[in-house]
C-alpha cells in the first residue's frame, strides 16, 4: 500500500494533473512516484509465474471548489490511465459560490499487463462537463493505492 499527500490549496488547470508534495511509498517498488509530481507508475509485477496482471485499486478523496473569481459551473476530477480520463471514476459537483468546497471520492480497478507499466493521475476533467474550461481549486487531497492481486 502507498499513500500520497497533498494538504495546500492547490490550483489545477483544465485537464492536468493534481501534484502531490508528500508521501509514504511503496517500499516493494510496484509503486513510482517523485514527490511534487502528479504521475505515477504502476508496475505489472507478478509473484505467480501464471498471472497474467498486477491488479491495483487507487482510490482519491479530497476537497474540490471553483477558485475565487471563477465562473461558478459543474467542476469534476477523475482517475487518468496512460492519460486518459476513467469516466467511471469521475467525482462532478456544481457549486453554489465560489469557494464553496465539496468532498470528493474516485476510485477505479487497474490491471497492468505482467511486464508493462502504467501511467495513472487524478485530473481536472471540468472541461468534460463544462465550457469554457476551469480552473479548480483542489485542497486535502489523499491518493492510496493498494495492490490486490
Amino acid at each position: 500500500m502507498a499513500e500520497y499527500l497533498a494538504n495546500a490549496v492547490q490550483l489545477i488547470p483544465a485537464n492536468e494533473p493534481a501534484i502531490f508534495t508528500a508521501s509514504i511509498p511503496c517500499r516493494a517498488g510496484y509503486v513510482y512516484h517523485e514527490d511534487e509530481t502528479g504521475i505515477f507508475i504502476l508496475r505489472g509485477a507478478v509473484n505467480c509465474p501464471t498471472s497474467c496482471f498486477a491488479r491495483y485499486r487507487v482510490t482519491f478523496n479530497g476537497n474540490i471548489a471553483v477558485p475565487a473569481g471563477g465562473t461558478v459551473a459543474p467542476i469534476a476530477v477523475a482517475l487518468s490511465v496512460n492519460g486518459e480520463p476513467r469516466s467511471t471514476s469521475r467525482a462532478i459537483v456544481t457549486p453554489a459560490a465560489a469557494e464553496d468546497y465539496f468532498n470528493v471520492t474516485c476510485t477505479a480497478l487497474i490491471d497492468v499487463p505482467r511486464g508493462c507499466c502504467f501511467t495513472i493521475a487524478l485530473r481536472n476533467v471540468a472541461a468534460e462537463v463544462d465550457t469554457p474550461p476551469e480552473t479548480i481549486s483542489l485542497q486535502n487531497a489523499n491518493l492510496v493505492i493498494d495492490r490486490v492481486a
